[in-house]
């Protein structure tokens, strides 16, 4: 159990005090002149003068901060400041190997927590965050553990570098390293927040460089259009590493490209300043807590230390600048010399305050290092949810030949249309899936006639927004069901699917879960061209931390879609569009109840010549070829519908390759690094001595989908092309 370093200073006393101050600060904006459109320039001298009837009132005085609560706000930024220097030693005498710190940054960061609420509001933070963080609850056990890359780091668990901050009961989930991509999880999360009725903040942050990433504008356009209570901070230090903000941004500020935009509220302030800050971000919440729409606090800090421990800043920083910026931009240096000149505190106050945290950051470090390491065995948990999670109540079908047979797509839409009620938490959103649409295949048909569109909707056309977004509300407790309409159009998406969904369990030691469906339409045949015919599960394949499904039929879609709907990881649910009215892929419709499990395939043809492994349309051409061969030359093959690439079921591969002693590996995808050569290389390790033939892959070529006929059947495999291999296969 991790010990608790607290503040001197009561908390309890502070929000209450905070919270009495919100009632006395005016509502409506009467800010400086400085303003274009929905962008104020914030200054509490200038703010003091146009709303006090006192002139003369000190800013502390009319913001209504007591005493104690600068001292507070002091504190935290000590305790961010002088913890910067302790981790930098620690990494110069070799106990950990990187930092990046916030020193700089505590004023505006310090400002915002003291407005927001601990343990209801919702925390996307970025890695200069530490006074944020410390602000909302985070202890420097906590940061120390981290540092140290402990096994009791309540962010990570020893699982990620210094600067990820996390934590479950501060509702702070783990963040990742990519720049930007936090912004739309924290729309999610805000997005949830909003159908719950409540009125949580969700802060998210990075630096003025992230604000060139597209996402970051996804983020923004979604929130102000949902009018989502979203605290957007952007901390402008003028340097993304080295590259200053001349090169980074149109125009002089991040928020001239927001000026137009419905709902939002940007305010730019001196961040360095305590009272600037506080104010900005009394209004900021103010404006979000009546639920009119996000905010962006656009904080103007200096960065007083190098990016990282890994970086030399007088490389591009002038000596002079540096100098200039520790001697008027230092907001440790600046609230200190406030409470002095207006006797708020002595020298002496400052200095004992100064000696208090140092210690605390000494008793903080040294108990982390008492702590005990991770242990080697521990190394891949949390890649996926416990194995408990998956142990539903899983059923036989029988696939009886009847006559009235559902089609792969509408047991799709009946297996959406079961789980949505039986889960008021699910929500189903992606381009075009509500009605009167239902999605351009029609999968999602009659959801929002039925559910309402609050849980059915649209998205904006942007597949990360979409995925993003999703896993925001996952970790909120919701189970988003998207829809990516093609899964050519999936890639804008792949950095939230890779560096987000699939890393959040593991990443957060467990502690954040986020358990997105993704349904995506694959596959070729339809001549679609380069855009609208690819197979993705190969690459997806190789993230840890995703399940994958590929049906090859009607009944294995329903149960597999369910079970995607009920457990706790992430699931990439591939429907290939040829299969969803393909008679092939038709059968008797399960009931509500049927579930199948991940991770076990089915032999739909039994034989004793050779097996012949294949999923998706492929499947269909496997059949169909492995009958002619039992026709033309009185061989059995075996042919298994591998159902799931994520898990995929070794065991059923190998009792059959001990009976045949043949394999053949046949799917849509290309050739060259596709699953197939993933079986087969297991196969030729584990079951080696059972062969009596080469493993054989049959494929696409290696080629881009072309949309003539002529070509596309010569790219793709068929059931001619099959035939000739299976024949080759059996004669060796």
């Amino acid at each position: 159990m991790a010990k608790n370093t607290t503040s001197a200073i009561n908390n309890s006393t502070i929000n209450k005090s905070i919270e009495e101050n919100n009632q006395n600060l005016k509502e409506n904006l009467i800010l400086n002149t400085n303003s274009i459109n929905n962008n104020y320039e914030i200054s509490c001298a200038t703010y003091i003068k146009a709303t006090s009837n006192k002139p003369n009132e000190l800013p502390h005085q009319f913001l209504g901060l007591t005493k104690d609560e600068l001292i507070y706000a002091l504190k935290i930024m000590m305790t961010a400041r002088y913890t910067d220097d302790k981790h930098l030693n620690l990494v110069k005498q070799g106990k950990s190997f990187f930092h990046i710190g916030g020193s700089g940054h505590e004023g505006t960061q310090t400002a915002i927590s003291m407005n927001l609420i601990s343990k209801k509001d919702w925390a996307w933070t970025y890695y200069r965050d530490l006074a944020f963080s410390i602000g909302m609850g985070y202890t420097l056990n906590d940061y120390f553990l981290l540092a140290l890359g402990k096994e009791e780091d309540p962010s990570t668990g020893g699982r990620q570098m210094p600067g990820h901050y996390g934590r479950k009961d501060l509702n702070m989930p783990t963040q990742s390293s990519p720049t930007g991509t936090q912004y739309l999880n924290a729309v999610g999360t805000a997005l949830a927040s909003k159908k719950d009725g409540n009125d949580d903040i969700t802060y998210v942050s990075s630096g003025e460089g992230t604000t060139s990433q597209g996402e970051f504008y996804e983020a923004v356009n979604w929130a102000s259009r949902e009018k989502l209570s979203v605290l957007f901070h952007v901390q402008d230090n003028g340097y993304a590493i080295s590259v200053p903000r001349a090169q980074q941004s149109s125009g002089s500020s991040v928020t001239n490209s927001f000026c137009a935009y419905d709902n939002l509220k940007m305010f730019t302030y001196d961040g360095s300043d305590i009272f600037d800050s506080y104010l900005a971000a009394k209004l900021a919440v103010q404006y979000m807590r009546n639920g009119n729409g996000p905010t962006l606090l656009h904080s103007i800090v200096e960065r007083l230390l190098p990016h990282s421990s890994s970086d030399d800043q007088k490389k591009y920083r002038a000596k002079e600048e540096l100098e200039e910026a520790k001697s008027k931009k230092d907001p440790i240096s600046k609230l200190s010399l406030y409470l002095i000149e207006n006797n708020l505190a002595s020298d002496v106050e400052i200095e004992n305050l100064k000696k208090i945290v140092h210690n605390e950051i000494n008793e903080a470090a040294d108990w982390a290092a008492t702590r005990p390491d991770p242990q080697a065995i521990n190394s891949t948990k949390h890649i996926f949810a416990p194995e408990e999670t998956r142990k539903l109540n899983y059923s036989e079908f029988d696939y009886p030949d009847v006559t009235n047979k559902v089609v792969l797509v509408d047991a799709v839409n009946h297996a959406l249309m079961e789980e949505m009620k039986r889960n008021p938490k699910m929500v189903i959103f992606g381009e075009d899936v509500a009605d009167p649409k239902g999605g351009v295949f029609t999968a999602t048909r009659g959801l929002t006639n039925t559910y309402g569109s609050d849980r059915v909707f649209n998205s904006p056309l942007a597949e990360a927004s979409i995925v993003g977004t999703a896993l925001g509300m996952a970790v909120s407790g919701y189970k988003p069901v998207v829809e990516i309409q093609f899964g050519d159009y999936i890639w804008p998406a792949f950095m939230q699917i890779r560096d987000e969904l699939a890393t959040m369990r593991f990443r957060s030691d467990n502690n954040f879960s986020a358990p997105v469906v993704i349904r995506v339409a694959v596959g070729g045949y339809i001549h679609g061209g380069l855009y609208h015919s690819q197979n993705i599960e190969a690459f997806f394949a190789h993230i840890p931390g995703i399940m994958i499904a590929y049906p090859s039929n009607a009944a294995d879609a329903k149960g597999l879609l369910k079970t995607a709907c009920r457990i706790q990881d992430p699931v990439l649910f591939l429907e290939h569009k040829g299969l969803y009215r393909l008679p092939f892929a038709s059968t008797a419709e399960p009931n509500e109840d049927f579930l199948l499990p991940f991770g076990k395939a089915r032999t739909i043809r039994a034989g004793k010549d050779a097996t012949l492994v294949s999923w998706g349309l492929t499947l269909k051409d496997s059949f169909n070829a492995a009958k002619r061969i039992e026709k033309d030359f009185g061989k059995t093959v075996e042919v298994i519908d591998l159902r799931t690439i994520i898990p995929w079921d070794k065991e059923s591969i190998i009792n059959s390759v001990k009976k045949t002693n043949r394999l053949m590996i046949a799917h849509e995808d290309t050739l060259t690094l596709g699953f197939g050569a993933e079986i087969a290389a297991t196969i030729g390790n584990e079951a080696f001595n059972h062969l009596d033939a080469p493993i054989m892959r049959h494929a696409a070529k290696d080629s881009h989908i072309p949309y003539a006929p002529e070509y596309e059947n010569d790219v793709l495999p068929s059931e001619d092309k099959i035939y000739q291999d299976l024949i080759k296969l059996l004669e060796y």
